[in-house]
């Protein structure tokens, strides 16, 4: 079966994964839950946590694959805002939010609430930023992001989003620490993944992940799952809350 955009362009992945491991000189340590092969997979950067291999990242020049007109028929962007209760005035964080493809649908459905749109590449929050001239839509906030850290206020957040982006965290504990933190007690965490279960799923295996896997890798931080929608064609759509105080 042919793949798409973002399982062909394998120079993209090199020159991402280059990009973000040149800007990880002098981190904290890592959490001590990660191994490290030097025999990586083809599209890993050989870390593994919690038995998963991290798979390489797309860097900002994958970003049409972003826009493609078919993702609308391929994950239902739709139904996936429709599945996140947005309310008037809330505060959402759109976590690896690109060029914003959620962001702004989002940012236009929750009135004077504000989407806090986090990445890690600058080039991408200067995408939003032109996109942001481009309309009437100001409610959106780039954030550039650390790898290690989604750089969310404490405690401020309504709902937070991540889409297919998670399984390419370099240090996937810090960042579901970080937004687990950012979270108000109650709030609620959105992670979309393609299903690891799903053979017939067209994306290769480390970019996909399952739910057992996500269940447990979002428990470690101190989230509680409290569904997984699988209306969409390829992918969960697990729902994880931050506990009340």
């Amino acid at each position: 079966m042919k793949t798409f955009g973002k399982l062909q362009q394998s120079g993209l992945w090199a020159l991402g994964l280059a990009a973000w491991l040149f800007s990880s000189a002098g981190l904290a340590a890592e959490h001590p839950g990660y191994t490290h092969d030097a025999d990586a997979s083809r599209d890993g950067i050989g870390k593994f946590y919690m038995g998963r291999e991290i798979s390489q990242v797309m860097g900002h020049q994958g970003a049409g694959w972003l826009e493609r007109p078919q993702r609308q028929s391929e994950e239902r962007p739709d139904l996936v805002v429709m599945n996140m209760d947005l309310q008037p005035g809330d505060v959402v964080a759109d976590i690896g939010a690109g060029t914003g493809y959620f962001s702004f649908p989002i940012a236009q459905l929750i009135g004077d609430g504000r989407v806090l749109a986090v990445d890690i590449q600058q080039e991408m929050l200067d995408l939003m930023e032109t996109r942001k001239a481009q309309t009437d839509v100001n409610n959106v906030e780039p954030i550039l992001g650390q790898i290690d850290d989604p750089n969310l206020p404490a405690n401020t957040v309504d709902k937070a989003l991540i889409v297919d982006a998670y399984h390419e965290f370099s240090h996937p504990y810090e960042m579901a620490k970080g937004i687990f933190d950012g979270l108000k007690p109650g709030g609620k965490l959105y992670l979309l993944e393609y299903r690891g279960e799903d053979d017939s799923v067209p994306i290769k295996p480390l970019h996909k992940m399952t739910q057992e896997q996500a269940i447990k890798e979002m428990r470690a931080v101190g989230f509680e799952w409290d569904k997984t929608l699988d209306t969409l064609p390829w992918q969960h759509m697990f729902v994880f809350t931050k506990p009340l105080e």
